[in-house]
C-alpha cells in the first residue's frame, strides 16, 4: 500500500477541486472533462458539486457502494490491492487504484466513510 502524489488540476491548483480530481483519475479523463461534466449535473440539480449531498448520490449512480466502520484509508486500500475505487471520509474524496491512494497529499491514516467501486 503506498501513496502518489497526484493532481490532475490542469492549472495546477489545489482549491477544493478533490471531487474532481478524484473521479478524473478514476474514470481516465481529463480534469476539465470531468469538471464540465460534474458542473453541469451540479447546475441542473442546483447544487454544489463539492457538496457530499451531490457527490454521494452521484456515486451511487454510478458504482456500487461499500461502507466499512473505522478503517482507515490506507487499511482499506491494503485490503483491496486490485481494482479502482473511489473513496469518502470526513470533507474529502480519494481515489484508490490497484491499492495506490492518488490524492495531493497522504490520507492513508484518516477514517475512511464509505467506497465506492468502479471496476
Amino acid at each position: 500500500m503506498s501513496n502518489k502524489f497526484y493532481n490532475a488540476n490542469a492549472r495546477g491548483k489545489f482549491h477544493n477541486d478533490c471531487v474532481v480530481r478524484a473521479i478524473s483519475v478514476a474514470e481516465g479523463k481529463t480534469w476539465d472533462e470531468t469538471y464540465e461534466e460534474l458542473s453541469k449535473i451540479a447546475q441542473r440539480k442546483g447544487i454544489i458539486l463539492d457538496d457530499v449531498n451531490f457527490v454521494e448520490p452521484l456515486l451511487d449512480s454510478r458504482y456500487d457502494r461499500v461502507c466499512y466502520r473505522d478503517l482507515t484509508v490506507g487499511d482499506f486500500a491494503e485490503n483491496n490491492p486490485k481494482g479502482v475505487y473511489l473513496i469518502t471520509m470526513n470533507g474529502h474524496i480519494t481515489c484508490c487504484i490497484d491499492g495506490i491512494i492518488y490524492d495531493t497529499f497522504d490520507c492513508r491514516d484518516r477514517i475512511m466513510k464509505c467506497a465506492w467501486e468502479v471496476y
